[in-house]
């Protein structure tokens, strides 16, 4: 599914698209360049899914926790990984096959990690408020 939008003031609309195609789907990996905004898109995300903390990128800390109405929702940064041992050491199968929703920033670092099904979210920059979404399930 493709989705482009005018403004990033639509990107609630994009979430929601995203919602409707993943269904039941836990996992998301979150692709794009660096500023393609991946996370900002996370926060939007985030929202729609009823997470009242305040969403920010995981990048130092590798994951965050946030609570939703009835969910936990783990958002993950894997830019800084120096090697796949600190996805290890972090404990990263409990986050991925726990049931809860996992937002994946920088996948490619860990792809042979990833679990089997997932939904691929790819965000490409068209002008500064203009982005391209392409939702595909893995």
């Amino acid at each position: 599914m493709n989705i482009e939008i005018n403004h990033l003031d639509e990107l609630g609309n994009a979430a929601e698209a995203l919602l409707g195609f993943a269904g039941n789907d836990k996992i998301f990996a979150f692709e794009g360049e660096m500023g393609a905004g991946k996370t900002t898109f996370i926060k939007v995300l985030c929202e729609k899914l009823g997470v009242r903390d305040v969403v920010s990128s995981p990048t130092f800390s590798i994951v965050n926790e946030y609570a939703a109405a009835n969910q936990v929702i783990y958002h993950f940064d894997f830019y800084r990984i120096k090697n796949l041992q600190e996805v290890f050491d972090i404990g990263y199968e409990e986050y991925f096959y726990s049931g809860n929703i996992c937002l994946i920033e920088w996948p490619e670092r860990i792809r042979e990690l990833l679990p089997e099904n997932y939904t691929e979210v790819e965000i490409k920059t068209l002008s500064p408020d203009k982005r391209s979404f392409s939702f595909t399930k893995i």
